[in-house]
């Protein structure tokens, strides 16, 4: 740009006229106050059932929504017949369940751990250091010791457990690694509760990607990747195939969208094609965005079918399937 254009184009900007067209979106949209008496949880995956039950002991109770959606989903973390979230969860390439977890709350405060290992609860460890660090995310050993010196303890049963150290021996024969759709990816639960006062929360964890390559750390404890909140919008929660949510800010890139105006299930929609356009590697991955915003309105979207989530409010609790890009054959 010309030093003569730019010129031009501050003083048009200091006069109040628009040079973008999307100057406005920058601004927060006001839209109708937050819902509220009306709690509402929602979760990726069937899992989320039996999460959106532990949520909802809080939810509908009057509870906070930031502790619903952290018990929530600890009721995932502690299933060891789950194969993608918690202790019970696959190994890396070496042999090691390591665990990823984020929370972020209606005023965007946020703590997250990543390449943890031997704690039942990650998402207990991302709390505690959003509430007692000036951090926002811990990884790997140091992460594991500033857990145990502030109150966690080491897991007393054998991980992996025994069931996945078998699949894990198996699997080393050949040592074949590929993503399959609706396979491998159900390597997350994304959660996002409104609660009766009007203020949403949100969770994801995880024990990621079976078999990665060691250290590999996915979306899910990435503050606008696999989460992300903002108290006067909504919130958008990720799952599927981590890299691709990870370079488009996928869950923050929705959020934005429906600070823009779109619904929730336009905003899954557009960030969907999006990594589409930009990543066409992504041909065979499973990738779903779910989400909500302050009227309590929800929708998710995917690249396959098959993407589903778990919906519990005082009228209904049941499983919605996600509209979808493609059908897997």
């Amino acid at each position: 740009m010309s030093r003569r254009r730019f010129l031009k184009n501050l003083g048009l900007a200091g006069a109040g006229l628009a040079i973008n067209p999307l100057k406005s979106a920058a601004q927060p949209t006001n839209l109708t106050p937050p819902i509220k008496n009306n709690p509402l949880v929602i979760s990726t995956w069937i899992h989320g059932m039996e999460a959106n039950a532990g949520a909802w002991e809080i939810l509908g109770n009057g509870g906070d929504a930031l502790d619903a959606v952290n018990k929530g989903v600890a009721v995932t973390e502690n299933d060891l017949t789950n194969r993608s979230v918690g202790l019970g969860g696959r190994p890396d390439r070496d042999g090691y369940v390591t665990l990823d977890a984020c929370i972020m709350d209606h005023d965007s405060r946020c703590g997250a751990v990543a390449f943890l290992e031997e704690i039942i609860h990650p998402i207990d460890v991302a709390r505690a250091i959003m509430e007692k660090t000036p951090h926002v995310m811990l990884v790997g050993e140091g992460a594991q010791q500033w857990a145990l010196e502030n109150g966690f303890t080491k897991a007393k049963f054998e991980v992996p457990v025994p069931p996945v150290q078998k699949e894990f021996e198996e699997w080393r024969i050949k040592s074949e690694y590929k993503t399959g759709v609706n396979v491998e990816n159900h390597d997350t639960i994304g959660m996002l509760a409104l609660d009766a006062s009007g203020r949403m929360a949100g969770a994801c964890t995880t024990s990621g990607m079976a078999y990665k390559v060691r250290g590999r750390v996915g979306d899910s404890p990435i503050i606008g990747a696999g989460l992300f909140i903002d108290g006067d919008v909504g919130g958008a929660t990720a799952t599927g195939v981590g890299e691709a949510m990870i370079r488009t800010a996928g869950s923050a890139s929705v959020v934005e969208s429906m600070r823009r105006g779109a619904s929730p299930e336009e905003a899954c929609y557009d960030i969907v094609q999006r990594i589409l356009k930009k990543h066409p590697g992504v041909n065979e991955m499973q990738v779903g965005f779910l989400a909500m915003n302050v009227l309590g309105e929800v929708g998710g979207y995917s690249v396959y079918d098959g993407f589903n989530y778990a919906l519990r409010s005082k009228e209904e609790n049941k499983m919605v399937n996600a509209k979808y890009f493609r059908t897997w054959e």
